[in-house]
């Protein structure tokens, strides 16, 4: 019985001894002044590389790549699972060339990761360390101090010089500008990415959860103010076991050499500090091609290309500027002074009806072509017609014909807005009538058509605006083109006479002189086919065709 107790006292004491030495085995620290091989416990991965002297090159020229170093033994931050992180330290020297003088790539971070590789990580502001998905998800289990060289609004960076501290986002908890203060309290502010050698140094404090981050030029004590500090518990951050390492990556365009001279960590204690003397030297950074380049040449191809840009815009605004003004240009002479009223833009009716186009066009005849629209500045809809091929000769005539009849006001005429001349043709603007031209309810098998009693009313209103024509105003007007397609129809279905394009005055009790047959066939009277005189009766010789063909539905 002696015996049994004496051995469980024992086995007891030595899983005591055995667990204390486990602990202790765990006060993980390493150095490297230099990364000389053989590099047996360094993982180089991505573009990662070892220089012949020993320098540790994070990135080169290539681009969009991403780059990882890691220390491959796991490191034990926690004494149990479930337990808190322990203090940590950790120290290296690192410089950062621009490949393009004061144009620098991303930066690069000091990382500790659960894995001794970041695969789904990406390049360009992500910096190898996330992605677009996991950016800022808990289950990363990453800290990091980046030594950022970008602005990245998307991730609230403070400027282009900065150093943060991220915990499983790239969004910071704590940044500053890059510096250090000196032994007076003053502030130094340093530049990363000029090709010097700097010192940073990360404390982690397991007892307060304090994080310092502290930076200084090399050959310069630590100072005893960090540059960034704040306080954060990692330990639902950090599992038992992590890897620690540095990340950069590339961007498409701009790039820089990231180098690590020389590293140390320590958990539990402080960093073991480094042999500065025997840190491998950089490279010399002298301007290379590209650089003398860009600083030579390209200043004169510059101001080249913007003198060569400068002219061909110039040139493209001249000819865009001669080319609308001949778009718009309209002829205005003396005799049209007295129609300046009822004169219109032809700008103004180009941007009305969208430029004339097709899909505007409400019908089409030997006289020209009719196109909706809608005034820009009135919003009024409107009807346009184009009245095309029209000679010289007369002209005057017509158009003071034309705005003499628009003049006339009457509840069954289609109004004349105005009239605008521009080259070889002229444009008409009516008032628009939304139904539409009676022939489209008379022909066609239409979807709609009209009862007696509308079509009664619409015969009506013709007959009114054709008396009113001949008898009521101060001259007579004859229209000559009375047929199904010039009446239209108001949003009351009210019928209304148009199109008065071939029309011509004369006074009471006097006949037009004119010679010439104008009109639709079907429509013409005899007499004015045999002599080419157009009078009152021959407007209400096409009316009578106009009732036959409401009456039957059927064309003349």
């Amino acid at each position: 019985m002696f015996i049994k107790q004496l051995l469980t006292i024992f086995f007891f004491f030595f899983s005591v001894l055995s667990q204390f030495l486990k602990s202790s085995s765990q006060s993980l620290s390493f150095t490297y002044n230099g990364f000389r091989p053989p590099l047996t416990d360094i993982s180089l991965q991505g573009i990662a590389a070892v220089t012949p002297n020993g320098l540790l090159k994070l990135t080169n020229a290539t681009s969009r790549k991403t780059a990882h170093v890691f220390y491959t033994k796991p490191v034990r931050f926690k004494d149990s699972p479930n337990g808190n992180v322990s203090s940590f330290s950790t120290t290296f020297v690192f410089a950062i060339n621009p490949r393009l003088q004061m144009l620098s790539g991303l930066g690069m971070a000091f990382v500790v990761a659960p894995k001794a590789s970041l695969p789904y990580a990406d390049a360009n502001q992500y910096m190898g360390l996330f992605n677009i998905t996991n950016n800022g998800n808990d289950t990363n289990h990453v800290f990091a101090v980046e030594l950022d060289t970008i602005p990245n609004l998307e991730f609230n960076d403070m400027d282009d010089n900065h150093v943060r501290i991220d915990v499983n986002s790239l969004k910071s908890i704590n940044s500053s500008r890059a510096g250090y203060w000196d032994e007076r309290g003053q502030f130094k502010n340093l530049t990363l990415i000029s090709s010097k050698r700097m010192q940073l140094w990360i404390d982690y404090d397991g007892l307060s959860h304090k994080i310092d981050v502290t930076m200084a030029p090399i050959n310069v004590d630590k100072p005893g103010k960090p540059l960034v500090s704040t306080v954060k518990d990692l330990s639902s951050v950090l599992l038992q076991d992590m890897f620690v390492g540095f990340s950069s990556s590339t961007s498409l365009h701009i790039s820089s050499d990231h180098f690590v001279l020389g590293w140390s960590f320590q958990v539990k204690g402080k960093a073991p500090p480094l042999a500065l003397s025997e840190l491998p030297k950089l490279p010399r950074f002298g301007p290379t091609k590209i650089q003398r380049f860009y600083k030579n040449a390209m200043p004169l191809i510059a101001l080249l290309l913007i003198s060569v840009l400068f002219i061909i815009l110039l040139v493209f605004l001249v000819r865009f500027i001669v080319r609308r003004r001949r778009k718009f240009a309209e002829e205005i002479e003396d005799w049209e002074t007295e129609f300046s009223k009822i004169r219109l833009k032809f700008k103004d009716l180009y941007y009305a009806t969208k430029g004339f186009k097709e899909k505007g066009l409400l019908g089409s005849g030997g006289f020209g072509r009719v196109y909706k629209g809608v005034m820009p500045k009135t919003k009024k809809k409107i009807a346009v017609k184009r009245v095309s091929n029209q000679s010289r000769q007369g002209l005057k005539e017509f158009v003071s014909e034309i705005v003499s009849i628009g003049r006339m006001s009457h509840r069954n005429l289609v109004p004349l807005l105005g009239y605008c001349r521009r080259k070889n043709e002229l444009l008409l603007v009516y008032d628009y009538m939304p139904n539409g031209s009676l022939d489209k309810y008379l022909h066609n098998n239409p979807e709609v058509t009209l009862g007696w009693k509308q079509r009664f009313k619409v015969i009506k209103g013709v007959a009114s605006a054709l008396f009113f024509l001949h008898e009521e105003w101060e001259q007579v007007v004859i229209h000559r083109d009375i047929k199904a397609s010039n009446v239209l129809l108001d949003a009351e279905l009210n019928g209304r006479l148009g199109d008065f394009g071939l029309a011509r005055l004369c006074g009471h009790g006097s006949d037009p002189l004119t010679t010439r047959v104008a009109g639709t066939w079907g429509y013409l009277a005899p007499d004015h086919i045999r002599t080419g005189r157009a009078t009152t009766t021959t407007d209400v010789f096409a009316f009578g065709v106009l009732l036959l063909e409401v009456a039957c539905g059927r064309r003349p």
